[in-house]
């Protein structure tokens, strides 16, 4: 017989991983006994589990000063519950910065709830985020709960809120002064336990001067701020950036040193994000090759 290693396991495709298992369940009642208790145990699990993030969405990869700083900023903005907004341009991994603040905070069992401001229509933004009562407008067949109330007891996290529109932004103060919401179309006050994160890659104090932005608002959320620097100032943690991809991507496979300098030569207009798929895409064309080389950068 054969003997496989659990290495070896780990680098098949899922899919012929489960054709595998089927087949020797097969022919071994007692593992195929195994497998039902499992699925039979699973399908009996809560339905609806506590958001969480894995902790690969949470770790921050790199030693270079700049991203060091960020880390230090992290574990000092942890201790407390007010707002934190991040800054930095886009693919520098803002949204990473903000669950890695709420895996380490005090909120880590609570919801971490993602809104992309620029992704909601402006006329549905504040429904969105507030929630309604039955009958506030037409198609309000029932009273919906907004992203801040599924946010209650952990973190809500406003994505490009430099586009929330103007008309909005003096609700999501009055909500950050006094802890409370009120539902389109309601008349209570609903109290909520909930701590925001807000990021951006526009120049917040730009679009004040432009009366684009609230100035109380940017100086309500600016209390602790964050930039991420982009990846052009931290070239150092590049090889460990990719390297952290490819274990996600492809297992086993290996960059080569003349890759290293290929990634390192390039300026990054889409930061962190142009990286993860640089390397997605070079794995691909590595194939059985396992070891990533410069002609499968492609940049």
């Amino acid at each position: 017989m054969v003997r496989v290693s659990l290495s070896d396991l780990s680098r098949l495709p899922v899919e012929r991983l489960a054709r595998l298992l089927m087949d020797r369940a097969s022919e071994d009642p007692m593992l195929l006994g195994r497998l039902h208790e499992t699925i039979v145990a699973e399908n009996a699990a809560p339905a609806v589990r506590p958001a969480r993030s894995s902790q690969r969405e949470t770790t921050i990869v790199g030693t270079s000063p700049a991203i060091r700083h960020v880390t230090e900023m992290i574990r000092r903005f942890v201790r407390t519950d007010e707002p934190v907004l991040i800054t930095g341009e886009s693919g520098t991994g803002k949204e990473l910065a903000a669950r890695a603040i709420h895996e380490t905070s005090g909120r880590r069992d609570g919801p971490f709830v993602a809104v992309n401001c620029a992704a909601i229509p402006a006329n549905l933004v504040a429904s969105e985020l507030f929630g309604y009562e039955k009958g506030a407008f037409t198609g309000a067949n029932a009273r919906t709960k907004g992203q801040i109330e599924h946010a209650n007891g952990g973190t809500l996290f406003l994505d490009e809120i430099g586009d929330m529109p103007l008309s909005l932004q003096s609700k999501i103060l009055r909500f950050l002064e006094q802890g409370e919401v009120q539902r389109i179309g309601g008349n209570d006050n609903l109290k909520v336990d909930v701590r925001v994160v807000a990021a951006t890659n526009a120049d917040l104090e730009t679009r004040v001067k432009q009366n684009l932005f609230r100035e109380d608002l940017f100086y309500r959320l600016a209390i602790f701020p964050i930039k991420l620097p982009p990846l052009r100032e931290r070239l150092g943690d590049i090889e460990k950036l990719a390297e952290s991809f490819m274990a996600r991507f492809c297992p086993g496979v290996t960059l080569s040193q003349a890759a290293v300098a290929a990634l390192m030569r390039h300026e990054w207009p889409g930061n962190v994000r142009e990286l993860r798929n640089v390397i997605e895409r070079a794995s691909i064309l590595a194939g059985s090759e396992r070891e990533i080389m410069p002609r499968h950068i492609l940049i």
